[in-house]
């Protein structure tokens, strides 16, 4: 009430909105005092803002991160006070996709897991890893009817900093779906001077000769999760559940062209700028040319 009072001062008399609204004057004079009180922590909340602003989904730890970048002095606990006070809470959603399964028995080679759960190396592009992951889009057909769609995401990624090296997008699964970013994984990780491993589930498509034998030409292992056992491939499903969280639960996309380039957005913006804690407050791209230079 008494800030409704001070917005209309300028058109009426102190007294007489008093008066009317029956509101005592030492009460609002408390509250006018709060009013005008300089807010010490507005420049902080205001670079919470922008931060958040760049970065939807950074919760208080990686916003203190990006405030020692910065120079800026300020307590964890205090960042995490105010975003609390200015309601900048991450939103999390619980809504899961069904996940694609590309199992289909064994249809040719199936590798031995060399991986066995041991995620880290520290070698660049030595450990590189891959799955298919499903996405809903909805299209109007020409009866005006919304229709259900699905995108397919292929990504391969570098267990060294969880960088993606190369992907591609589908209509539908398929084999060149599939080869095409592996040629280029292949090509990236050429500067590799030890063996390289590249996993991936038990999916059809690895079976294949065209897959195996394109790792075994360039000299590279192949390794497989056990039978059902997606914990063996916990860096891609850990990834493919960032990416649905932070862009993808909790939207309706109308067309595969938005869909596909949200993803792709995405992707650039978690290679180059999305600061993950296990690396030091690096986006992976940083934490590679650190560690590599």
């Amino acid at each position: 009430m008494a800030r409704i009072i001070d917005s209309l001062r300028e058109k009426y008399l102190l007294k007489d909105l008093l008066s009317y609204l029956k509101f005592p004057k030492s009460t609002y004079m408390y509250w006018k005092k709060r009013f005008d009180r300089k807010n010490k922590d507005e420049a902080f909340e205001n670079q919470i803002k922008k931060i958040r602003k760049d970065n939807p989904n950074y919760g208080y730890r990686r916003i203190h991160a990006i405030f020692k970048r910065l120079g800026i002095v300020i307590n964890k606990k205090k960042v995490q006070r105010l975003i609390q006070k200015l309601k900048l809470q991450v939103t999390n959603f619980s809504r899961k996709s069904r996940k694609y399964c590309s199992y289909k028995g064994t249809v040719g080679k199936v590798a031995p897991n060399r991986i066995k759960r041991r995620f880290n190396t520290s070698v660049v592009h030595q450990k590189i890893t891959t799955d298919t992951s499903e996405f809903k889009y909805y299209e109007t057909n020409k009866s005006g009817n919304m229709q259900v769609k699905k995108l397919y995401l292929n990504p391969f990624l570098d267990m060294f900093n969880g960088e993606i090296i190369s992907y591609s997008i589908t209509t539908s699964p398929s084999l060149e779906a599939i080869i095409t970013p592996l040629e280029e994984a292949i090509e990236k990780t050429s500067d590799c001077k030890y063996k390289r491993i590249f996993h991936s589930d038990q999916g059809w498509a690895y079976q294949l000769k065209q897959y195996t034998n394109r790792l075994e030409s360039d000299g590279i292992l192949q390794s497989m999760s056990r039978k059902g056992n997606c914990l063996d491939n916990s860096p891609m499903e850990n990834f493919f559940g960032i990416l649905k969280q932070e862009i993808y639960y909790g939207r309706t996309f109308k067309s595969f062209k938005e869909l596909k380039k949200t993803i792709e957005e995405y992707i650039k913006y978690y290679n180059e700028d999305r600061i993950k804690e296990k690396l030091g407050y690096l986006s992976p791209v940083e934490y590679r040319k650190k560690n590599v230079a």
